[in-house]
């Protein structure tokens, strides 16, 4: 399972702007060039995440993206499902438990395996739903800061 290079752009474009000692409006151009990100994937991507309320974005001279959320508060998986929709590992694991609904299998109420990767869904999402970008900011803190090379 591995997520889209979307998603993972999506989550450095955030936390260059958390990482930023400087709250305001961030510019496509600077976070493009800062993250190493092709400007009009990265374009696509902020929009996505305007119109999923993380972000808002300013018109004009000195426009560009601005936090809608505080930052401390937007969750890793709020990110992903906007950019990549749910995780869903395989598709039995959404029929797990639920009555009369077939796995692909033939299997009522879900196969082992859809239960099982059912329990890895929940795992998953419990994890990425309770860490924020402030953890994530926190975790390259406690590693030294490599930054200021």
């Amino acid at each position: 399972m591995k997520l889209s290079k979307k998603a993972e752009y999506a989550m450095r474009a955030l936390l260059a702007m958390a990482r930023s000692p400087e709250t305001g409006t961030f510019s496509i151009q600077d976070i493009a060039s800062s993250e190493r990100i092709p400007l009009k994937f990265l374009e696509q991507i902020l929009l996505a995440l305007n119109k999923g309320g993380l972000l808002r974005s300013k018109r004009g001279v000195g426009g560009g993206y601005q936090f809608q959320k505080v930052p401390a508060r937007i969750t890793l998986g709020e990110v992903i499902t906007i950019i990549d929709g749910p995780f869903e590992p395989i598709p039995c694991a959404s029929k797990a438990n639920t009555p009369g609904a077939l796995c692909d299998c033939g299997i009522p109420g879900g196969c082992g395996l859809g239960q099982t990767f059912a329990q890895l869904r929940q795992d998953v999402n419990a994890w990425l739903d309770s860490t924020t970008l402030a953890h994530v900011l926190e975790r390259e803190k406690k590693d030294g800061d490599f930054f200021d090379i």
